[in-house]
């Protein structure tokens, strides 16, 4: 069974580490919020000038003043900081995030990543996408395996116009995680229920699949 968005959420929070500095991008990653591990102190920082961003709101907690760079009202959380975009970007570009999570369209087997246009369709414009993959080491993609018509997102070579190249290093899909090496996608775990041969089918990059991939693990609700 494919991960619902709050678990791949969940998947990627577990790569957080205490006093890390995260970007989270607009989508699914944005929900990487809401499951930071107790007790861990991670400061999340958005592009239009805030570090510090808490859980999404509640009905009681709600300001339509505080947003993300996705223009969803966010939290505060304690010891936080608003200033510029300005500011903000010279430290996505100085290297000081520790984590950026992104969305894609594609990726490929070369690290390459398209995340921002598709021909055809009105787009405004890159945003902040070029600068956190070139800025950022540390770069996890959060995307679904497949399009809704069933083609592989995960790919021997981009088709769309790239965002980065060669900079993307992990991969989580509603499927499987996945690592980038030596132009390969390396299978390291499976959603639960979901068999290696439905991964193996839905991707069309090379593929390497070790002797044993074990199944995500997930609390019960």
């Amino acid at each position: 069974m494919a991960l619902s968005r709050e678990q791949m959420a969940q998947r990627v929070a577990r790569e957080m580490q205490d006093g890390f500095y995260v970007n989270l991008g607009i989508g699914i990653p944005t929900l990487v919020a809401n499951y930071i591990p107790e007790g861990m102190e991670v400061m999340l920082q958005s592009e239009n000038g805030l570090l510090g961003m808490g859980p999404f709101p509640t009905e009681e907690t709600i300001d339509a003043d505080m947003i993300n760079a996705g223009k969803q009202t966010v939290t505060a959380r304690i010891g936080a900081s608003i200033f510029s975009s300005a500011e903000s970007f010279a430290m996505i570009r100085g290297g000081h995030v520790d984590l950026t999570v992104l969305g894609a369209f594609e990726v490929d087997v070369e690290g390459n990543i398209a995340s921002w246009m598709i021909p055809g369709k009105l787009v405004k414009g890159m945003g902040g996408a070029m600068d956190l993959v070139a800025g950022a080491d540390n770069i996890i993609v959060i995307m679904t395996h497949a399009s809704k018509d069933g083609e592989s997102k995960l790919l021997s070579k981009c088709s769309l116009p790239l965002t980065g190249a060669g900079c993307i290093k992990r991969v989580l899909t509603d499927l499987a995680y996945l690592e980038i090496q030596d132009g390969a996608f390396i299978l390291k775990e499976r959603a639960p229920g979901v068999s290696v041969e439905e991964i193996v089918a839905k991707t069309a990059g090379k593929l390497i699949v070790p002797d044993h991939v074990p199944e995500m693990q997930f609390a019960a609700q």
